[in-house]
């Protein structure tokens, strides 16, 4: 039995590393084109073009790894079961759950090995990559603006139409807006017909010589009154000089590290901290803003019920304001109107705060969650991909490639639609990342079943029995 455990898993490993290779290089090419903005044009270094695929590859096998093992799972057993060779292993008493056992063993190897890899190559992989980005405007200062998008650079979001000259250091066609402050957007637009960038690379200030412009500003007046006429500020220039500070971006060399964590970045244990410290500042936040409205409001027992009513200590009528004069009630229902609106914007403003803080946590459980799914898939699809090409006994790259593309995109969508779900809040982030993983589950044990049992793919008589009984009750057959 050992010979054949090896034969089967000489047989897989074989078709395994060809369609890894094919399907990674497939994804890097993928990855390419999306980052092709941030590698064409920009004069980079074959070394640092590697460095930047290198630290963008990690990411690509959680795809990678699940289709491969459907797919060489397909085809390593479709074409033993074209060759014969399953009836050959029956004949000689060995079940197809027998002959499963080795390859069983080296999934389950797999997986563990992916989930290792999930949670501690990728989060490395990730910061390494986005600290990348963030400081290749060190190595060429130049290249932090990109062309035909808007760039952030420093405190500003640069916009050029082209870029020529040496290192792409003139521009055409320049909008920058400068970002507030108080964060409330952008309130100052610079436009130029051209420019030209001058740097250094030991200096991280980035000068930009603007040449034929405007300037706009818009202006916040004192009066609340004067701000619904939104006025602004316009002067034009000859020439401007803008120096951005790119310190933020160039605190180190690209080999060191500089950037915040994010839910990719973050290992099990340190995603289960990060969450635990952000359900207890939202809990506190929620508590804290529910106490400042009701502050907010400024109506207490002191300044509803007049002194008359508290020193006879009379029963308060039906009608409150009653007890007030007309001028009285003009005031309390101005102050009324007033705090309704002004708790209402509040309400409103810390809801879309809620949200976004609640999002946020969502997508670290995602990302806690997603390592747990990359190994179960690996798992699930080889118990869905070996029972399927022993039942359509088809090897090769034909049907097996139509077979595999189909699960893999069907699971791939519904993981999306799921964790898309998810980070709205619409579904728990649990049941958005294991959405794809439930659903194709009771898909593989009706494969596994159905092939242990010789049963195929689909019972044609259970299909066309209710046809035939409709056919022989419209045309009866004569005796």
């Amino acid at each position: 039995m050992k010979i054949l455990d090896k034969y089967l898993l000489k047989t897989f490993l074989i078709t395994f590393t060809t369609v890894f290779v094919i399907l990674f290089f497939i994804f890097i090419l993928q990855t390419v084109w999306l980052f092709i903005a941030e590698l064409a044009g920009k004069d980079l270094d074959f070394a640092l073009v590697i460095k930047f695929l290198m630290f963008s590859m990690p990411r690509i096998i959680p795809l990678v790894l699940p289709l491969s093992i459907l797919l060489a799972s397909i085809m390593s057993f479709g074409s033993l079961a074209e060759n014969y060779e399953f009836a050959a292993m029956k004949s000689a008493g060995i079940s197809l759950q027998r002959s499963m056992r080795g390859l069983t063993a080296f999934i389950l190897l797999l997986s563990i090995v992916a989930f290792y890899f999930a949670n501690n190559v990728i989060p490395f992989a990730e910061y390494k990559f986005i600290n990348f980005r963030k400081n290749i405007a060190q190595v060429k200062p130049a290249m932090a603006i990109a062309e035909g998008q808007f760039s952030d650079v420093g405190d500003y979001n640069i916009k050029v139409n082209k870029k020529s000259g040496d290192n792409g250091s003139v521009l055409t066609g320049i909008t920058i807006h400068k970002k507030s402050s108080v964060g409330d957007g952008s309130k100052t637009v610079i436009k130029a017909k051209d420019g030209k960038l001058v740097s250094s690379e030991t200096s991280s200030i980035l000068q930009l010589v603007l040449n034929d412009g405007n300037y706009y500003e818009d202006l916040v007046p004192k009066q609340y009154e004067d701000r619904i006429k939104m006025p602004f500020a316009k002067s034009a220039f000859k020439k401007y000089t803008l120096n951005i500070d790119l310190s933020q971006l160039n605190k180190v060399d690209v080999n060191e590290n500089n950037i915040a964590n994010t839910n990719t970045m973050l290992t099990i244990n340190e995603l289960s901290y990060t969450l635990d410290s952000l359900h207890k500042n939202l809990k506190s936040e929620i508590v804290s803003n529910s106490e400042n409205i009701n502050s907010r409001t400024g109506i207490t027992s002191k300044n509803i019920v007049p002194k008359t009513v508290k020193e006879k200590e009379k029963p308060l009528p039906a009608d409150i304001l009653a007890l007030y004069t007309n001028k009285q009630k003009l005031e309390i229902l101005k102050m009324a109107n007033s705090n309704t609106i002004s708790t209402g914007y509040s309400i409103d403003a810390t809801k879309v705060n809620f949200e976004s803080k609640q999002k946020n946590i969502n997508n670290h459980q995602l990302a806690f969650y997603d390592k747990f799914v990359i190994a179960y898939a690996c798992f699930m699809m080889f118990f869905i991909g070996a029972p399927l090409g022993a039942i359509i006994r088809k090897g090769g790259l034909g049907l097996p490639i139509i077979f595999a593309v189909l699960i893999f995109i069907s699971y791939h969508f519904i993981n999306t639609f799921g964790k898309k779900i998810a980070q709205e809040n619409g579904l728990s982030p649990f049941m958005g990342a294991w959405m794809s993983s439930f659903i194709l589950t009771p898909l593989a044990i009706l494969l596994t079943y159905r092939a242990t049992n010789d049963i195929g793919l689909i019972n044609m008589d259970i299909i066309l029995s209710p046809f035939q009984k409709l056919f022989q009750k419209i045309f009866p057959s004569k005796k």
